[in-house]
């Protein structure tokens, strides 16, 4: 090669670098705002079934007094919106309940949970191993209604509800190919277009305000332990701009940057269920000698990890969830745990197996 075949190569070379390198460093085109304040924005009824968990939560939570028993009458009423029979302090639309939302093989389980918890309530006599009823803390700063075998109905449903009907719906539904795979064309006032639609409820079962994660206030249900992990994990702006960039890119036909935004809050997502289920684990081991703050802690854990199999990106089979679930109560399925049984030994391994999946050995004391 002559020197000026060489000179016309250094050209053209130094000209293709340049060209790459504007193009890594060229805005998108389009703007992603800081806050969820897109056009035609609704989740109602995202908003609606967050309110009747709650409502749902703080009626069991009536148990926790000794002598309170719960019916499962008005506890199935509120699982499907019954308005003559559930009860509900607020109003909500005919058509907006949380069974249907709920995945549907595991209905039945939380109806099954729910005539257990009337029965096992009918106690009058303090819990202990065997013993249905409320368990005190040791220095008598907490009491929870408890199982025989030490189970804390409210933690095992709202937390359980959380994982088989709002992260299912957002993770698995709504960010599904049904779901996705839509209109993107026609606006309907108030609601956008339908993919814009589908994506806003997801958003809507997070629990966060608009303006999160600079407002913190008003946190709901996995809003909760997002924003709690985030001192270790940094999940608070990673879910939140995910969700920015993702209704961005839906309202400029970005589906590429729309695939991507789904697969960084699905990660991120079941992080928060994973990282929050070690957290309690945590405490589980640190309160081992404490009945009730040993039971507690492991209804927790036993939910969180039950919900990691609902996210269809994730890091674990279903047979793993169900070796955890038998680490954490002796078994898979909720009405045979028994929280009075896992050793010390089991717990840490549980514990070790989640920050392994999750690769957060480097993290997991610290949650």
């Amino acid at each position: 090669m002559n020197k000026s075949s060489i000179l016309k190569f250094s050209f053209l070379l130094l000209m293709t670098l340049v060209i790459v390198s504007c193009g890594e460093d060229e805005p998108i085109g389009y703007e992603i705002p800081t806050t969820y304040t897109f056009d035609n924005v609704s989740y109602s009824g995202q908003t609606q079934r967050l309110a009747m968990l709650q409502e749902i939560k703080n009626y069991m939570e009536t148990a926790n007094t000794a002598g309170n028993s719960v019916s499962a009458d008005r506890l199935k009423a509120m699982f499907e919106n019954d308005a003559a029979n559930a009860g509900f302090v607020q109003t909500y639309d005919d058509s907006k309940q949380l069974k249907s939302k709920t995945f549907e093989n595991q209905q039945i389980i939380f109806e099954n949970l729910f005539e257990d918890f009337e029965s096992e309530s009918q106690s009058i006599v303090p819990a202990v191993n065997g013993t249905a009823g409320v368990q005190v803390s040791l220095d008598g700063s907490k009491a929870y209604f408890v199982n025989s075998n030490g189970l804390e109905y409210t933690q095992i449903i709202e937390k359980g509800l959380m994982g088989a009907c709002f992260y299912y719906q957002a993770t698995a539904v709504y960010f599904g190919e049904d779901k996705m795979n839509v209109d993107n064309i026609t606006v309907e006032a108030g609601e956008g277009t339908a993919m814009e639609h589908h994506w806003d409820e997801a958003f809507g079962y997070l629990g966060v305000p608009t303006d999160f994660p600079t407002n913190t206030d008003g946190l709901n249900f996995w809003g909760k332990y997002v924003d709690k992990r985030n001192a270790v994990l940094g999940t608070n702006m990673t879910i939140m701009n995910s969700f920015l960039k993702g209704r961005a890119a839906i309202s400029n036909d970005d589906l590429t940057a729309r695939d991507e935004a789904i697969v960084e809050i699905r990660n991120t997502w079941e992080l928060v269920s994973a990282s929050t289920a070690i957290h309690y684990l945590n405490s589980a081991l640190a309160n081992y000698n404490d009945d009730a703050l040993r039971n507690h802690a492991l209804s927790e854990v036993a939910a969180f990890v039950y919900s990691l199999q609902f996210n269809p990106l994730k890091k674990v089979t279903n047979a793993q969830v169900d070796n955890l679930l038998i680490l954490i109560g002796g078994d898979s399925d909720f009405a045979n745990m028994n929280f009075y049984l896992p050793t010390e030994s089991g717990l840490q391994s549980a514990k070790d197996a989640l920050a392994t999946y999750y690769s957060l050995e480097d993290k997991k004391d610290d949650l």
